[in-house]
């Protein structure tokens, strides 16, 4: 093994092993730094990450005059149940991308970037799991890496050491985000790709029905 790749392997292994500690216990800063999601509601481990992009955990009824006050338009939910259980506020659109962070490809992440992206040009955006953590913070930090320029390090730190969950609950999400192809991400997502490989299910389903119009 090249001293490179023996390199990469240990700062693997050590990332795994260092997120495996509670949050809490982590090295999290003393400060909290100002880029990263800041704090608006305990109650729904509800955070901030920009002017038109807000993350938490599974709201309620009981929220939805906070979403009024912060002109939430569209809410993105990650969960298999549907939100009109607890949204029922006409003003604000629902939209429903269930996934697994253990199941995760670049399909769920590039649908997910441009659901949010189409959604903030109607006004703010939540979107939320069960617990606001591992699924939420998966997407957040595929947010911060491939729509906002971050580095995989900076997104990382503030998905594991930002107060959202014990990082513990975050090895599949950095397993993806580790191994994620930035570039080819943003390239599919500005060619309205579904995926960054041909040979994904969707790719072909694409292609096979292009196929059948001809």
């Amino acid at each position: 093994m090249s001293l490179k790749r023996f390199s990469s392997a240990i700062g693997f292994s050590l990332f795994f092993l260092f997120s495996s500690i509670p949050a809490h216990a982590a090295d999290a800063p003393a400060v909290r730094p100002a880029e990263w999601a800041q704090p608006v509601e305990v109650q729904y481990n509800l955070f901030q990450m920009s002017p038109t992009l807000y993350r938490s955990a599974l709201p309620d009824s009981g929220a939805v005059p906070l979403l009024n006050n912060l002109k939430v338009a569209t809410v993105i939910n990650f969960l298999p149940e549907a939100d009109s259980r607890w949204l029922t506020s006409p003003g604000i659109n629902q939209v429903q991308l269930p996934y697994r962070t253990n199941h995760v490809d670049d399909a769920d992440v590039l649908k997910t970037l441009r659901a949010i992206q189409a959604a903030e040009a109607n006004g703010p955006v939540l979107m939320h799991c069960k617990h606001g953590s591992d699924r939420t913070g998966l997407m957040a930090a595929m947010y911060r890496i491939v729509i906002q320029g971050w580095s995989k390090e900076d997104a990382l730190n503030e998905m594991t050491q930002g107060g959202f969950g014990e990082s513990g609950h975050f090895k599949d999400s950095v397993r993806y985000v580790m191994q994620a192809d930035a570039d080819k991400l943003r390239t599919a997502l500005a060619n309205g790709d579904c995926s960054t490989s041909a040979f994904a299910t969707c790719s072909m389903k694409s292609w096979f029905q292009t196929v059948n119009l001809k």
